[in-house]
């Protein structure tokens, strides 16, 4: 008898154990992928619109020249 109530507190305890650590995975998870879908859906786009919008005003100011100290410090480096 004590042996089958040792058995039933073992699996009682691993059942619990597991619902805690499968709801912590869960909770890890959800705001990994909430997360993950923010910047994908709403942060990329702006950057990306941000970076074509600098490409174009960069190609309408024609090429770009660096300043001979600029040069210098670019070949110390």
């Amino acid at each position: 008898m004590g042996t089958l109530l040792t058995f039933l507190a073992v699996g009682l305890v691993t059942l619990i154990a597991a619902g805690v650590v499968l709801t912590v995975l869960g909770t890890v998870f959800s705001l990994t992928f909430g997360l993950a879908s923010f910047l994908l859906f709403k942060v990329a786009p702006i950057m990306f619109l941000g970076w074509v919008v600098l490409k174009l005003v960069d190609k309408a100011r024609g090429k770009r020249r660096i300043t001979a100290a600029d040069r210098k410090w670019l070949d110390e480096g």
